[in-house]
């Protein structure tokens, strides 16, 4: 147990409770850190002065013990009082996980980035990226606060590095798709560049499809050989539940042969080759990420469950090769390195 919230009760609005948490274990070091949301304020009445707290807790021992939450929030609303859009009125980082950089680092640690879904001073829901240079202790909008990747019907969403360095973004939609954008760098040490035009992924284009469902998910990068003619590449994995309506979470999976396929949303919203289903049960949120014996650590929500307290889900563990997950089209290459990674850089 991290931190155990107080209830209604406390008369400290911070600590009435705790939820949706986020994590990121830095690549160099036993530091850990989580965030989550904090106080009792739901995220569709959030107002300037009066909105849900940005929790952020540490851990030096990788995990074991953990510090007090500190309250982040008003660090990050501030930045946007005098932008494009207005003061931010609500604000909420994706749960599930913290992407740190592979490559680039600035200082003593790798970078970090999490995807933001904010309501801005109009009402409109959009995303934006913040990222971290000192494992989370500040936070800055990347691209500045003015550019929203996704601008219009934006939700939860999540990052991931492509190759060559770029920046994905993923939005949940109720369009039953994913809308997809890409900050393009121009120097990455000092986080310059621009976000491109955002793209919608669907049954329309060949794209990842959700059935009537909106869902959050995660992105995955993994470097792999192609078995049908040994190439080394990448494979762009997206999880989300397949549907109908939140159930049959599953895996859509895309391979990435050269520069030409990360260069655009709209080359990475279309055309995505198959999926694999995880879950034949009701299911829900996911995330997943690349394990040292080279499988994907999978967690996602499974068999809806319902008391006297109320819905709930178990949180179910799996483990999936590339293989099994692209029927044995790919298979995982652990020897890629800077020399795959820099081909795709233009």
């Amino acid at each position: 147990t991290l931190v155990e919230g107080k209830g209604a009760e406390s008369p400290d609005f911070m600590n009435v409770g705790f939820g949706d948490p986020c994590i990121v274990a830095d690549r160099e070091s036993d530091r850990v850190m989580v965030m989550s949301c904090a106080g009792n304020v739901a995220y569709v009445k959030g107002q300037r002065d009066y909105h849900q707290g940005i929790a952020r807790f540490y851990s030096e021992d990788g995990g074991k013990t953990w510090s007090a939450p500190t309250d982040i929030a008003e660090s990050i609303y501030s930045q946007f009082d005098d932008g494009k859009y207005g003061p931010a009125r609500a604000m909420f980082i994706a749960s599930g996980k913290v992407l740190q950089s592979r490559y680039v680092k600035t200082g003593k640690y790798y970078r970090l980035y999490c995807a933001v879904l904010q309501t801005v001073a109009n009402g409109e829901w959009m995303n934006f990226v913040l990222y971290s240079d000192d494992f989370g202790e500040s936070w800055k909008v990347l691209g500045g606060v003015d550019t929203a990747p996704i601008v219009k019907g934006a939700d939860e969403a999540k990052v991931e590095e492509l190759p060559g360095g770029n920046l994905l973004i993923s939005s949940r939609t109720n369009a039953n798709g994913r809308n997809f954008n890409i900050f393009t760098f121009t120097n990455e040490k000092r986080a310059e560049g621009s976000w491109g035009e955002m793209a919608h992924s669907s049954k329309h284009n060949g794209g990842v499809y959700s059935d009537r469902n909106a869902c959050n998910g995660e992105l995955l990068v993994v470097p792999v050989v192609r078995n049908s003619d040994g190439r080394e590449m990448y494979l762009l994995l997206q999880s989300l539940p397949l549907g109908p309506y939140r159930a049959n979470v599953g895996i859509y999976y895309k391979g990435l042969e050269s520069a030409a396929d990360v260069a655009t949303p709209a080359r990475i919203a279309e055309k995505w080759e198959g999926s694999y289903r995880v879950s034949n049960e009701t299911s829900a949120y996911s995330t997943m990420v690349l394990q040292s014996d080279n499988s994907i650590g999978f967690l996602y929500e499974e068999r809806e469950l319902y008391d006297k307290r109320g819905g709930g889900y178990s949180i179910v563990y799996d483990n999936l090769s590339v293989e099994q997950i692209t029927d044995g089209s790919y298979v995982i290459n652990p020897r890629a390195g800077k020399k795959l990674w820099k081909s795709y850089r233009r």
